[in-house]
């Protein structure tokens, strides 16, 4: 039996710091930091957080008791880095300058790395990230998009969507790394991506306004009336791009981002939300079967994950079109601090290499 690895995870957020502690598989100690709207406002930067943030580590750490030398390894929410393939990655002086710098620092996630990186020197341990945002593995056909000088770019929910599929994997007696699968991430943003033997050969980039409608993004909508929106006069790019990524999809129809919320609403009788509801899932079913075609049309399972993926609704409506092309899996909500945890301990046990970052 060999000994237990420690290891320490760290998954900062816009208003939240999670943080854990495990010991192999287990959890053994975990907090949740939740950041009221006035701590951070003497932050001219979210990198200017980075202080403040650090202590609260340094202070969970001494309250479960951990001192030099117990730990085996860090590992952080990898940011908005340069595109790399999937993996653990050690932070070196490369990745802390890129998380530094003034794209990737605007977003609280680009902290995890750097915060692991200060703890890890300070705590004599490697310091990991682990499947972040930037993770592209998309084929060359994927990326044209018709439009010369614009390519598809990759940005989506790379940790999760991986680790369930690994524990889809799992379940059908394989590994991720021999399986075909649909995944979809259904949250405030939605991306549903193909993975083909632990590559994820393409998947929508939500940010930039692909796929599906959701909560609070617009998804693909078509060209020329935008174009005329932006001509108006009427309104900003700011604007143009909150309806984007902030205020639109399910939120500008209804005024509402919470699905939870407008099941109720639903439930009450409105025939309108239910509409918005059912398209949204319509959108999805529609990217997971193009997706489908993306593997040839030989998969092993689809994957339903995500905060939506709670709802009994919303998965229902979309497994009654596509439960016939392949089994379909639901394994609602976001398990970052596992996934991160478990992406430093198969590099602790030698069942994956660590990735360097260029």
């Amino acid at each position: 039996m060999h000994k237990p690895f420690l290891i320490l995870v760290i998954n900062p957020g816009s208003t939240s710091t999670k943080l854990a502690v495990f010991e192999d598989e287990a959890v053994r100690f975990n907090k949740l930091i939740r950041h009221d709207s006035g701590e951070f406002d003497l932050c001219a930067k979210t990198l200017d957080q980075l202080p403040i943030r650090l202590k609260y580590v340094h202070d969970f750490l001494d309250e479960a008791g951990f001192s030099q030398g117990c730990l085996d390894a860090v590992v952080g929410r990898g940011g908005l880095i340069q595109p790399i393939d999937s993996g653990t990655y050690a932070v070196n002086e490369k990745m802390k300058r890129d998380l530094m710098d003034d794209f990737a620092s605007v977003h609280a996630s680009s902290l995890g790395g750097l915060i692991a990186a200060d703890i890890g020197e300070l705590y004599n341990m490697p310091a990991y990230v682990v499947d972040p945002v930037v993770v592209d593995e998309m084929e060359p056909y994927a990326r044209l998009t018709g439009f010369p000088g614009i390519e598809r770019k990759c940005a989506f929910h790379a940790l999760n969507a991986k680790a369930a599929a690994r524990k889809c994997a799992a379940e059908l007696g394989m590994l991720y790394e021999d399986g075909r699968f649909v995944v979809a991430h259904m949250g405030g943003g939605i991306t549903v991506g193909a993975h083909r033997y632990g590559r994820v050969i393409d998947v929508n980039d939500a940010i930039a306004g692909e796929g599906p409608f959701s909560p609070e993004r617009c998804g693909a909508v078509p060209l020329e009336p935008v174009i005329d929106m932006c001509y108006s006069g009427k309104l900003k790019k700011s604007d143009i791009m909150a309806i984007v990524n902030k205020r639109g999809g399910m939120l500008s129809y209804l005024g509402t981002n919470d699905l939870m919320r407008v099941e109720k609403m639903i439930r009450d009788g409105d025939e309108y939300a239910a509409l918005v509801v059912d398209s949204m899932a319509y959108q999805v079913s529609k990217d997971i079967g193009a997706m489908i075609v993306a593997l040839e049309g030989r998969l092993d399972a689809i994957i339903l994950t995500g905060g939506l993926a709670y709802s009994v609704r919303f998965t229902g409506s979309i497994k009654q079109r596509i439960d016939q092309m392949a089994k379909v899996f639901t394994y609602p909500g976001e398990d970052e601090m596992n996934a991160l945890a478990m992406g430093a301990l198969r590099v602790l046990q030698g069942k994956q290499q660590l990735s360097t970052y260029l």
